[in-house]
């Protein structure tokens, strides 16, 4: 019973590890797609558009980790390698879906996504990159 514990304690701090790395990675991604420091426009200048995009990456990075936690192999190893695997997957897909974004439609979303007042864009942004985290996490069961 006790060995059970500490092997499950051991896998969430493995698997938590593993998530909070791709948030953060997912957090790079945005600071990337987006024109200045994301964490200045968020914490400093409290811009809500960033603020609403990076939201929607971080909870959708979150249900693709998630998902594949859930729906793991039996082995901890192919467990672990899938989450990586399906994290980084949505990491990316949600980077072309911005891009994909932003070639459809007029402006420079990244400029948009920086502008101070709230921004409808902002919104159908966040939306696409959950959208994407949802059809990943879908494929992983």
């Amino acid at each position: 019973m006790w060995e059970d514990l500490f092997v499950g304690a051991w896998h969430s701090i493995v698997y938590g590890a593993v998530g909070i790395g791709l948030m953060a990675a997912g957090f790079m991604l945005v600071d990337i797609l987006t024109p200045g420091k994301l964490r200045d426009l968020i914490w400093i200048q409290r811009n809500s558009n960033a603020a609403l995009l990076l939201s929607a990456n971080q909870l959708g990075i979150a249900v693709i980790v998630f998902t594949a936690i859930i729906t793991s192999y039996e082995d901890f190893g192919k467990g672990l390698a899938s989450t990586v695997l399906f994290g980084l997957l949505g990491i990316v897909l949600m980077g072309v879906a911005f891009l994909v974004l932003d070639m459809l439609t007029p402006g420079k979303l990244g400029e948009i996504i920086c502008d101070e007042a709230p921004h409808p864009a902002a919104r159908v942004s966040a939306a696409s990159h959950f959208g994407v985290a949802l059809i990943v996490a879908a494929c992983i069961a």
